[in-house]
């Protein structure tokens, strides 16, 4: 309990990175009840007016709505729900995938080590947003997923998720077999080694707890980047797919009306913008409460 208090004490000392996380369980809290807030309002986000087509704020639509009628605050709130659900997952998968790999090149070394490391290096050199642009385009239904499957609007997410994931786990990687050379020196692991532990057990009780912090902090920071590359892609028309609604997308929907309707532009970017932000902030607040260190260093 005091190990918490201690952490909270430090983290609470970073104020940007208290207010981005306030904001971000803002947004998440927000895009989290939008299917109530639209219910309650009587408002379908994908049902197209129209007649209603590029309104200004009013009493009923608080944004206005765009190009269709849409509810153009609605749409945002449900693109949130997309964008973080996106960048939440593929970072988390990220993370779980770069762990492992790391944890077991540098308990096990030798040539597995070599491989695996070797591995992470030919990733890391990888051009990877072309890599995401042609991956995103390739056609599903050709690698013997169902037509059905393969056309519907949610595949896109869990494609976007699935190929960003492929590709963001090299720096995780990194940091926890850099961990792992270190505490696998320590005498608990010894003493765990000598009462009989196995080498799964010892990896993946006794070392990969002890190396989360620095993973907790590149997790945190990665989220932003895979926003980033989530709005990229359905810029170009290659991520999530209608009638879904990112942030990204919204976007690609405005750049026609960026002189005759800019708002329809400047809320997707404004809200991506503040929640890369956030997330970067947050990950340089968890830094400095993990390791009291920076936080000294940042004070001298």
């Amino acid at each position: 309990m005091n190990r918490a208090g201690d952490f909270w004490r430090r983290f609470r000392r970073h104020g940007f990175a208290v207010a981005s996380l306030s904001l971000l369980l803002l947004l998440a809290l927000l895009a989290l009840i939008a299917p109530l807030i639209a219910g309650l309002r009587g408002i379908d986000p994908n049902d197209a007016d129209l007649l209603s087509r590029l309104e200004p704020p009013s009493w009923r639509h608080w944004l206005g709505t765009d190009d269709l009628g849409r509810d153009l605050l609605l749409r945002l709130l449900h693109g949130g729900r997309v964008s973080l659900l996106v960048g939440l997952a593929a970072a988390i998968i990220a993370a779980v995938a770069g762990s492992i790999i790391g944890v077991v090149a540098g308990y096990v070394g030798g040539r597995l080590d070599a491989l695996l490391m070797r591995l992470t290096d030919t990733v890391i050199a990888l051009p990877v947003l072309p890599l995401l642009i042609m991956l995103s385009a390739v056609d599903l239904s050709k690698l013997g997923i169902p037509v059905e499957i393969a056309r519907s609007p949610s595949i896109s997410l869990y494609q976007i998720v699935v190929i960003v994931s492929l590709f963001g786990w090299t720096t995780v990687a990194r940091l926890v077999r850099g961990m792992t050379l270190s505490l696998k020196t320590r005498d608990y692991v010894r003493a765990a080694r000598a009462l009989g532990a196995g080498p799964i057990r010892i990896m993946f009780r006794h070392i990969l707890p002890n190396a989360l912090s620095p993973v907790v902090v590149a997790t945190t920071m990665s989220v932003g980047s895979i926003i980033l590359f989530e709005s990229v892609l359905s810029f170009l028309g290659l991520g999530v797919q209608a009638p879904l609604a990112s942030w990204g997308n919204m976007l690609t929907n405005a750049q026609e009306l960026i002189w005759s309707s800019p708002m329809l532009a400047i809320w997707p970017g404004l809200l991506i913008f503040l929640t890369v932000v956030a997330f970067n902030f947050v990950g340089d607040g968890l830094q400095d409460a993990l390791d009291p260190r920076a936080l000294d260093r940042r004070s001298e």
